[in-house]
């Protein structure tokens, strides 16, 4: 059976010395690139195929999400697992809605990371005994699901730059959205939250720990 080629994103160079590490340890996992930010990771898919892609949420020049949303247009047969600081519980399931083969937190053990890795490449998905007990807690809105799980994933993704402080004309301009459509999608999100502003949207999303 062929080696497992696995690329990384992220944007601290230890992080990527160690995760090397780990996969040049393991003999069915073979090291395929780095990349340091959301451009350079698109332009190592083009230029370096893998298998898997690990993929921080949190880069300089965009959001991790945007990322993968690009990949799972573009190069549809990488498994993109996203490996993360944030609270798995809080972005697992908007993560694994926007094409996500998994979501592993950086405090995971090398063991999970490798079985994670192998469950992608098999075409499955890999979820903690954590985010596991999120997903099966029933419909959305059920008890322990986070308030934000009712979010659509453009939702989610407009959600979290309101977080950040983005006006409406910045969020347009940036997703490729008109004006109109962007402010349908504010109201929106302020209905299904239950919130009035964004400084609602903004307290909240720093009291989940959803600020990238």
């Amino acid at each position: 059976m062929p080696s497992t080629r696995v690329a990384v994103v992220d944007d601290h160079q230890l992080v990527r010395i160690g995760l090397k590490q780990i996969i040049d340890s393991q003999p069915d996992l073979v090291w395929a690139g780095e990349a340091r930010t959301g451009r350079e990771a698109l332009a190592l898919l083009r230029s370096s195929p893998c298998d898997v892609l690990l993929l921080d949420l949190s880069l300089p020049d965009m959001s991790g999400l945007d990322v993968l949303r690009q990949i799972r247009t573009h190069h549809e047969p990488v498994a993109t697992l996203v490996l993360s600081a944030y609270p798995e519980t809080q972005y697992g399931i908007n993560v694994l809605r926007a094409g996500a083969s998994g979501f592993v937190s950086k405090s995971a053990d090398e063991d999970e990371l490798c079985r994670a890795i192998r469950a992608a490449v098999r075409g499955g998905r890999y979820v903690s005994p954590e985010l596991a007990e999120v997903l099966v807690s029933g419909i959305q809105g059920a008890p322990g699901e986070p308030r934000h799980s009712v979010l659509s994933e453009r939702e989610f993704q407009i959600f979290c730059k309101l977080a950040e402080g983005r006006s409406v004309s910045e969020i347009a301009a940036k997703l490729y959205l008109s004006v109109k459509t962007v402010s349908t999608y504010r109201t929106r999100i302020l209905e299904k939250m239950g919130m009035k502003t964004n400084a609602d949207i903004t307290y909240y999303a720093i009291k989940n720990n959803l600020l990238q």
